[in-house]
């Protein structure tokens, strides 16, 4: 392209484009036999609205042109949201609206990435058809707007779909088998979720809750393995979501999807409940108790075998220490009286008795210092046991001795083996 018409269209200066037409009558002509950029595309990045009506006019066919990046003007005025432009764009041909250029991207894919609401508006009247136009990866507009975390521009879709009656959209998958509902799990778009399975606004039984990605994943297992979310969970289970395994074992028994009854986590459950059983906010002690309760997805079994393995010293140090100090101390001296040897000299006299060393405790309580002794017995070999055990789960690389078969066989099993008298449950894990 010849230099000084470059500049000019940078500038948007078409006084300048003119005089250099009136030079040289096949300029434009020499452009367009070139091929790649032309004008058009520059005045169309830079915005010049009034230079791009002069070029349109003087070379429509400008506008069905693709550059080296592969962007039509079309395309670059969509994704830069100059909806002047677009429309005398589209004065040319509405046909443009299917145009694909890199990666067989329309104009509307440009314009949703980068959510100009108003260019989608213009561009879906002109070609509604062009909502059901995928990329080379097979996402649609709806997959473009949730990837791109463009809600609004999402939302204005959706009522597209509903006017030309296309929701079949909604259930369509990309090249890893991902449907927008994958999509919105996966990056905890709630926002997304919501508006996806409020009957007022998509029918009930239109999004395929349980449709399986090419992991072989549905969208609440999706959830799951991204740490979860809560209130995304509980719509999801609610709309009848559930596991791949579920879902097949239920296929299986020729059972219809519809009768499959989502399994929850008891104790997520319960927690649910304790939440919802009063209207106000949770007390401070419960609070206090949620925290502290044993969470399997982020408490490794190895914290909590050492958290056990402290526990189980102190309680040896502590039963250790009250042998050597009982409650009440012990005699510092022996002391034996004599006297008449009446009924009732023979009474004091027990209970006066004492040895040095003796528990004082025991002298003058000798059952509740027997049942003392018990208990505390129990306590110190029961936490010598535990150490013992700990201490030999410790010196051992289990999972060196045991070999366990790879995750993606056993995906939901369990091997449990037992070590004395104690049971020890191995979670598969795809790191083994």
């Amino acid at each position: 392209m010849d230099r000084r018409l470059r500049e000019a269209a940078q500038k948007g200066d078409v006084h300048h484009l003119q005089s250099l037409i009136k030079e040289d009558t096949l300029l434009l002509m020499g452009v367009s036999l070139a091929g790649c950029e032309t004008p058009l595309h520059i005045s169309c990045l830079s915005g010049h609205l009034e230079f791009s009506k002069e070029i349109i006019h003087l070379m429509p066919e400008f506008a069905r042109e693709l550059n080296q990046d592969g962007f039509s003007p079309l395309h670059i005025a969509s994704a830069n949201g100059d909806i002047e432009i677009v429309k005398e764009l589209l004065n040319v041909d509405y046909n443009l609206c299917l145009l694909k250029g890199k990666d067989r991207r329309i104009s509307l894919h440009y314009a949703v990435i980068k959510g100009r609401e108003h260019v989608m508006k213009e561009l879906l009247v002109a070609s509604p058809d062009s909502a059901e136009e995928v990329t080379a990866r097979g996402e649609t507009c709806l997959h473009l707007a949730v990837k791109n975390h463009q809600f609004e521009g999402f939302k204005l879709l959706l009522d597209n779909l509903k006017e030309f009656n296309m929701y079949d959209l909604l259930n369509k998958k990309d090249i890893q088998g991902n449907t927008v509902l994958h999509l919105a799990v996966s990056t905890k778009q709630y926002e997304v979720v919501d508006i996806l399975l409020d009957e007022n606004v998509v029918s009930k039984g239109t999004i395929e809750m349980n449709s399986l990605n090419k992991g072989g994943l549905t969208p609440l297992e999706v959830l799951l393995r991204e740490s979860g979310d809560r209130d995304i969970e509980e719509i999801l289970t609610t709309s009848g979501a559930v596991s791949a395994q579920l879902l097949q074992s239920s296929q299986q028994e020729g059972l219809p999807q519809s009768w499959v009854v989502p399994v929850q986590d008891p104790s997520n459950e319960q927690s649910r409940r304790e939440q919802t059983r009063d209207d106000g906010p949770r007390s401070n002690s419960k609070k206090l108790q949620d925290f502290f309760k044993y969470n399997k997805t982020k408490d490794p079994p190895g914290k909590v075998r050492d958290t056990l393995l402290v526990i189980a010293i102190l309680i040896a140090t502590a039963t250790y220490q009250t042998v050597l100090s009982p409650p009440g101390g012990v005699w510092q001296d022996t002391y034996w009286p004599e006297g008449n040897k009446s009924n009732n000299n023979d009474v004091n006299m027990e209970s006066s008795r004492r040895i040095a060393g003796q528990s004082v405790m025991g002298t003058n309580n000798p059952i509740s210092y027997g049942l003392f002794l018990v208990f505390n017995s129990i306590g110190f070999f029961v936490s010598l046991h535990t150490i013992n055990f700990l201490w030999l789960v410790l010196g051992f690389q289990l999972h060196r001795i045991f070999r366990v078969p790879p995750y993606n066989k056993f995906p939901d099993h369990r091997i449990s083996f037992a070590i004395g008298t104690t049971d020890l449950t191995c979670c598969l894990d795809s790191n083994l």
